[in-house]
């Protein structure tokens, strides 16, 4: 079996990429947890909720750059191959 060096690095671009999209489930989770606490907390204070729906909207969008990171990471391995003569 003959390797060239633009195989593995398309092959490890692939795996790479791969890797990077797994960051997502982080975000995921969390964002998931803190909606479900945000719930929770309307409904002991319903009074509040303007406040808990803006803090619990903040904290979603820095989370998610995360996810954003991962995914743009994955497509610069899938689409820009500098290395590929």
């Amino acid at each position: 079996m003959n390797i060239s060096g633009t195989d593995l690095i398309l092959a490890c671009s692939a795996i790479g990429s791969g890797l990077a999209v797994i960051a997502g489930i982080g975000p995921g989770i969390g964002q998931g947890i803190a909606a479900g606490y945000a719930a929770s907390a309307v409904g002991r204070n319903p009074g509040a909720k303007g406040d808990i729906m803006s803090t619990m909207l903040l904290g979603q969008a820095v989370a998610e750059t995360t996810g954003l990171y991962g995914l743009l990471v994955a497509m610069l391995l899938m689409f820009v191959k500098p290395l590929v003569p």
